[in-house]
Order: C-alpha cells, then sequence, then structure tokens
C-alpha cells in the first residue's frame, strides 16, 4: 500500500533551479523544477532537489517551501561548466549525493530526474535505492538535430537519452507534441509517457499598468515587442530582429531580455545583424533579469514575440499571456493551447521574417485591450493544479512497480 506522503527525489544535475534565468544553461526547466518542487511540498509531500555546486557562495542545503530542499552537490570544481564537462563528473556528482544522503538519513518512493545528465545519474540511483526513475527529456536531443541549425548535439548525450528512455519505469512530456516526439526518436512504449504541463504563477504573473510599468523600466510610450529566453539559435532572435526591419508602420522598438556572460559572442552577433538592417536605434538588449521583475517587462510590452525553431513547452508564451501580454508565437510547444487566436494573441507556421512582421503588426496597433481577460484565460495552469498531475503520475507508476524494482 503507498503511503499518503510521497518522498521524492529530484535531479537537476547541469542546472540549478535558483539560477539566473536567461543564462547559457538556466530558463523554463530551472523554473519548472523549482515551482513543482514547492507545489509538491505544499501538498504535504517530501522533496529534494539535487544539483551540482556551481556558487560557493551557495549553501550546501536550503529550503525552496515547506518540504521542498534545494541541496547542492559537489562534483568538480564549484563553479560554472559546461555540460559536457559535467558529464565526466557524474560519478563523483553520484557518489557525493550518496554521502549526503546517508548523513542525512533521507530515502525515496521514487525519482525524477530532468534532462539527460540527471538521467544518467537517475538510472544508477534508481536501481541501487530499487525504486522508479521517471524521466523528464526537456529538450530531446536527437530532434534539436533534425532542425539542422549547424550545432549537432554530441554524440553522448544522444547515447545516453536512448539509454534512459528505455531503462527508467516513465517519462514526462509537457504537451502531446513533445510525447509524439520521444516516441518517433526513442520508441518507447506510448503508455509509459505521460503529458503534464507546465505552470504559471498567478499571484506573480499578473497585469500591472503599462504607464506605471513603463515608467519604472525608463521605456518610451513607441510601440514595444518584447522577447525574453536564452540567447541561443534555437530561440530565432535573429529572425525577430529581421522581422523588426520589417515593420515600419507602426515605428516600434523591440527589447531583448536574456544572456549571461558566457553569450557574449551571441549577443554580438545580435548587434552585428541590428546595425546591418539599420534599425540598432530600435534594438535593446537587456540582460536577464530576476524573474520577481519579469511581470513588469511583460506587461510594459504591447506583445511578447516568441520566434523559436522549437520548444518543448514554452513558459515565456505562458507568462506572459498571464501578465495580460498577447504573443505571437511560432507554432511550437503548447502555443495553441495557451494562445487563444484573436484574444491573446496569434499562432504563426513557422519564424520567416515577414510572416512575424504581419502578425506582430496588428498587435502593435491595438494596444488597448482587456488584460485581466487575458489573465483569467490561463487560470488553469496554476501550479498547484500542475503538481496534483504529476502526483497522479507518480502514484499511478508506483502502484504499477513492483516493490524492490531493479
Amino acid at each position: 500500500m503507498i503511503a499518503q506522503q510521497l518522498r521524492i527525489a529530484m535531479l537537476s544535475v547541469h542546472s540549478c533551479p535558483i539560477g539566473q534565468l536567461g543564462g547559457r544553461d538556466t530558463g523554463g526547466m530551472n523554473v519548472y523544477i523549482r515551482e513543482l518542487a514547492a507545489a509538491l511540498g505544499r501538498r504535504g509531500h517530501l522533496v529534494d532537489v539535487y544539483t551540482r555546486a556551481h556558487d560557493p557562495r551557495d549553501a550546501e542545503l536550503e529550503y525552496l517551501a515547506p518540504g521542498a530542499r534545494l541541496i547542492h552537490i559537489r562534483a568538480g570544481a564549484v563553479e560554472e561548466m559546461g555540460k559536457l564537462t559535467q558529464y565526466n563528473h557524474l560519478r563523483e556528482f553520484h557518489d557525493n549525493l550518496e554521502k549526503f544522503r546517508f548523513g542525512d538519513g533521507a530515502s525515496y518512493d521514487l525519482v525524477h530526474s530532468h534532462y539527460w545528465l540527471s538521467g544518467e545519474v537517475g538510472l544508477r540511483l534508481a536501481q541501487e535505492w530499487r525504486v522508479p526513475q521517471i524521466f523528464a527529456f526537456h529538450t530531446i536531443g536527437a530532434a534539436k538535430d533534425e532542425l539542422d541549425l549547424g550545432e549537432n548535439e554530441p554524440a553522448i548525450r544522444l547515447i545516453t537519452e536512448k539509454e534512459v528512455a528505455t531503462g527508467c519505469q516513465h517519462i514526462t512530456a509537457g504537451t502531446a507534441a513533445e510525447k509524439d516526439a520521444i516516441l518517433r526518436h526513442h520508441g518507447c512504449d506510448g503508455a509509459n509517457i505521460s503529458v503534464v504541463p507546465c505552470g504559471v504563477n498567478p499571484a506573480l504573473f499578473k497585469p500591472v499598468d503599462k504607464r506605471q510599468a513603463r515608467t519604472a523600466l525608463g521605456f518610451s510610450d513607441e510601440p514595444l515587442v518584447l522577447f525574453v529566453g536564452r540567447l541561443d539559435k534555437l530561440k530565432g532572435i535573429d529572425r525577430l530582429i529581421e522581422a523588426i526591419s520589417l515593420i515600419e508602420a507602426p515605428a516600434c522598438r523591440l527589447a531583448i531580455i536574456g544572456g549571461d556572460e558566457y553569450s557574449k559572442p551571441a549577443l554580438e552577433r545580435l548587434k552585428d545583424l541590428a546595425a546591418r538592417l539599420n534599425i540598432s536605434g530600435r534594438v535593446e538588449f537587456i540582460r536577464a533579469v530576476p524573474q520577481p521583475k519579469l511581470p513588469l517587462y511583460y506587461s510594459s510590452a504591447d506583445v511578447v514575440a516568441v520566434p523559436s525553431y522549437s520548444e518543448t513547452f514554452g513558459m515565456v508564451a505562458l507568462e506572459a499571456v498571464s501578465c495580460g501580454t498577447p504573443v505571437v508565437s511560432t507554432d511550437v510547444g503548447a502555443a495553441r493551447i495557451i494562445i487563444k487566436e484573436g484574444l491573446s494573441g496569434s499562432v504563426v507556421p513557422g519564424n520567416e521574417p515577414s510572416v512575424l512582421a504581419r502578425a506582430l503588426a496588428p498587435w502593435l496597433e491595438n494596444r488597448d485591450m482587456d488584460r485581466m481577460k487575458l489573465h483569467g484565460s490561463v487560470a488553469g495552469f496554476g501550479w498547484d493544479a500542475v503538481a496534483g498531475r504529476m502526483e497522479h503520475v507518480y502514484r499511478n507508476v508506483l502502484s504499477k512497480t513492483p516493490v524492490g524494482v531493479k
């Protein structure tokens, strides 16, 4: 019989859930893990999130919420580190995690690992602990290679993802489209994949008066397009900049939020593109900002653009609509679920600049709308609801997993 309270070990080896968003390895996955763990804690479960120690200022253990702990595990130097370098320290991560666990006296009912590096560690831990592993890709290496953006994923990632997909007990996907991609690339049993969406905190991501938001941020009253995310080719930012150059009436500005010290080459490439298109004065690059400040930026914008080639879910679109700001997005992730055509934005078939420009222009002209109506349109995506669906997945997997599974 399954105990009412679940003890959950979450793994996020390569990226800390409290890391600054918009950096090289930080984004929606960080928010997802942090908010899901906190919501599960509020439901009375015990959640430990294990991540690699990367900043000497971080405490070994801190609470994300009652019942949800974040534990930094040493593996290699305590500094920022590329994913492939981290792969070489996975055994050390495993061993030091176990040292912490033995000293803490913790035991778990299941492992929920996030991203392929965590999945590799999760396979070993799940076998040693004789508990099931639930795995979330967040991005699929083989699917990224299909896009042919000139940066193929390393073979070790593709091999590891295949091993984890076939070796774990269950997989969670953010959308039905991601589930289809997993089936296409890894041939898993569809019955062992559950779709659980990402969520949003409606108490944080809510409309702020646009004039007040712009005054606080120092923005003018000109029509404003906003982009939020990593400065990654996958995000299609270059296509968005080209689209802005095609919008003449009304003349608009583009604010790009994202990037860290590791993003300087990408930043320079995008700045050079804006200069070549003679719109440098219309494009403002803003480094990554803390999440609590994002609602001000979303609320200051007339429209948020998501020009990505691919998204697992698309949390930026969800946060923007929750703030009452319409979104123009490519047909990626959960865009068609989040965006109500004509009410909260538009979904376009691709990120061709002329297509993006035509879709953005009407929202720059229609600057008065019922922002609370947009906020209410995504009310069903609260994190407590998401945690309830994930708990159902956990209990279902545990009910079908023999005691002492290997």
